[in-house]
């Protein structure tokens, strides 16, 4: 029988990172690993307070799985037999996935794309890079230090607030770079969002491409009608759980943000890519703030997504593991 661990990987950031809902300097994961008869896996939790997880919960609900049997878990169909007895948070449910995937991988000798049945990545994809929410007048030099022009997409944090005027100053200095503008939920309604959307379009330079999650997830009702009124694509976030009925909100939204954290597992992350396209709906491949070991896994199933949004494990200082080399905007898996 293999051996089931878990240990914390205290996380400093290369900078604040400042979202609509909360901000933070540094962040707690964990590592999921299995061992046995040779070979070994590792699956990352990144836990979100967005849905209720911490480093803490997600202990002690490994802890309660040792005791309820995880040391005699040594395939798919036990591990789901486990999780339906006793349900853990979903980047729990990740780790202990994708621990267990990859072990199963390694023993059957094959890459982790392979054994999932799913396309080969691109030997380099191309992900977008995030600017958190900071002062005006701090985001030419960040610009600069990050060198963030050499991403094909820069992804916008933003407030209600001051959306406008990050827009515009990041428009200023990058004209015609491709947007995405995260709002993490942070308008009210529908109503305040084209009034964004009005003011936005007429900004000099400005490439808006998309508009992530702008309203609250609740707000179905806005998101229809928001929908067919927005000048750009809307992409889902929070929108998208891991019951997500995606007729559903592919009347709510042109395209979806998928991240294996929330979907809880690889298949089910996986078949919500599939599920999207289906719909006609843009998928889209995201993370939470990662290290290389979590982006490493994302990009094992990167050739179901249009677009990868990947670059959780460029925020962390002194990333520890280098399972993912980013050059020139495109991140490739290091051998």
């Amino acid at each position: 029988m293999p051996n089931w661990s878990i240990s914390s990987q205290q996380l400093l950031l290369r900078y604040t990172w400042k979202i609509s809902r909360n901000a933070s300097s540094s962040k707690t994961n964990l590592l999921v690993r299995v061992a046995g008869e040779g070979c070994a896996g590792t699956g990352e939790a990144a836990p979100n307070v967005r849905y209720g997880e911490s480093p803490a919960l997600l202990l002690q609900q490994f802890e309660d799985l040792q005791a309820q049997g995880l040391p005699g878990v040594d395939s798919l169909a036990a591990l789901d037999a486990l999780l339906a007895a006793t349900p853990v948070a979903h980047a729990l449910s990740f780790a202990l996935e994708a621990a267990l995937v990859h072990w199963l991988a390694a023993r059957a000798g094959q890459p982790v794309w392979q054994w999932l049945g799913v396309p080969a990545p691109a030997a380099a994809v191309p992900t977008a890079f995030s600017l958190p929410i900071m002062e005006i007048g701090a985001i030419a030099d960040f610009l600069q230090t990050q060198d963030a022009s050499r991403f094909q997409l820069l992804k916008i944090k933003v407030n209600q607030l001051e959306s406008l005027d990050l827009l515009r100053e990041v428009a200023r200095l990058l004209p015609g770079h491709a947007l995405l503008v995260d709002g993490n939920e942070t308008w009210p309604d529908a109503d305040s969002v084209l009034r964004f959307l009005e003011q936005a379009v007429t900004l000099p330079g400005l490439h808006l491409r998309f508009l992530e999650q702008p309203l609250p997830a609740a707000l179905a009702a806005e998101y229809r009608y928001l929908r067919p009124r927005s000048p750009v694509p809307l992409l889902a976030d929070e929108s998208v759980t891991d019951t997500a009925d995606f007729a559903n909100i592919a009347t709510q939204f042109h395209g979806v943000n998928v991240k294996l954290m929330k979907a809880g597992g690889y298949r089910r992350g996986i078949a919500q890519l599939r599920m999207a396209r289906q719909h006609g709906l843009v998928p889209m491949l995201g993370c939470m703030v990662e290290t290389s070991v979590g982006i490493a896994a994302a990009l094992h199933i990167s050739g179901l997504a249009d677009v990868h949004d990947l670059d959780g494990f460029l925020i962390v200082k002194d990333e520890p593991f280098g399972l993912v080399v980013e050059h020139a905007g495109l991140l490739t898996l290091r051998e």
